[in-house]
């Protein structure tokens, strides 16, 4: 769980007044490698806040599927899947980011009409 950027700041301050890593992490039950972390970074750059999660594309372009959605238009999300090495669900989530809408084969029946 990431701390706050209060404590942080407090954490470094603390550190940076002539206390080792050892005696600000035990007063801010922290590790010793976080206040490393933290002092470093705020000697670097003067900022402690966390960096902004990425939620991108981590196992499909999000251009070459929709390519791929354009050019075969009735290919299941099984087989994208399995064209971009992947899980089905992984198909799912990168086709409802795009807002592209896919319709489910249904199963025929052995007389051709659907029963409702």
């Amino acid at each position: 769980m990431s701390k706050s950027v209060d404590l942080r700041l407090t954490a470094v301050l603390y550190r940076l007044d002539g206390h080792t890593y050892a005696e600000t992490a035990n007063v801010f039950h922290v590790s010793v490698f976080a206040v490393h972390t933290w002092v470093q970074k705020y000697q670097e750059t003067g900022d402690l806040s966390d960096k902004p999660l990425n939620r991108g594309f981590k196992k499909i372009d999000p251009v070459k599927l929709r390519t791929y959605v354009k050019d075969y238009p009735d290919a299941t999300q099984r087989e994208i899947a399995d064209e971009f090495h992947c899980s089905n669900q992984a198909v799912s989530k990168a086709l409802k980011r795009l807002n592209i809408t896919r319709k489910k084969k249904r199963a025929a029946t052995k007389s051709g009409i659907r029963k409702k």
